[in-house]
């Protein structure tokens, strides 16, 4: 009996573990990651579903990399593209980037590093190879 009792207290020790490890704030890192995931699957659902509205055609392209400091120049021409006001998905998606420029620039300034300053990768980027299933 006494095995099975230390068993199934380490058992509860390991998940209360588990538990407290996902509960754990998202650093600045992960929340820029995650924002800026967040704004590029937006943009590509958003080129979709508006594409016969010719000002969400016009917008600047919004590809992402938070590694490449040329974000930084693409976000802010982003949310100073005149057009689109009356769209209410683009004006939640300049917020989107607004907000993220934002933190870039002055709450994760110091936990970021910028591997690169291509500017053109950011306008033409390079699609993730496909996996074989």
């Amino acid at each position: 009996k006494l095995p099975t009792m230390k068993m199934l207290l380490n058992l509860i020790t390991l998940l209360s573990a588990a538990l407290l490890a996902n509960a754990a704030p998202p650093t600045c890192y992960s929340r820029l990651l995650s924002l800026s995931k967040e704004i590029t699957e937006s943009f590509k659902a958003l080129q979709t579903s508006k594409a016969e509205d010719s000002c969400v055609e016009m917008l600047p392209r919004l590809y992402l990399d938070i590694h490449n400091y040329c974000v930084l120049a693409k976000l802010r021409e982003f949310v100073a593209y005149p057009r689109c006001e009356r769209v209410l998905e683009v004006s939640e998606l300049k917020e989107k980037a607004r907000s993220l420029y934002t933190i870039m620039i002055s709450y994760c300034r110091r936990d970021l590093v910028f591997l690169t300053d291509d500017c053109n990768a950011l306008e033409n980027p390079i699609p993730p190879p496909i996996e074989p299933f």
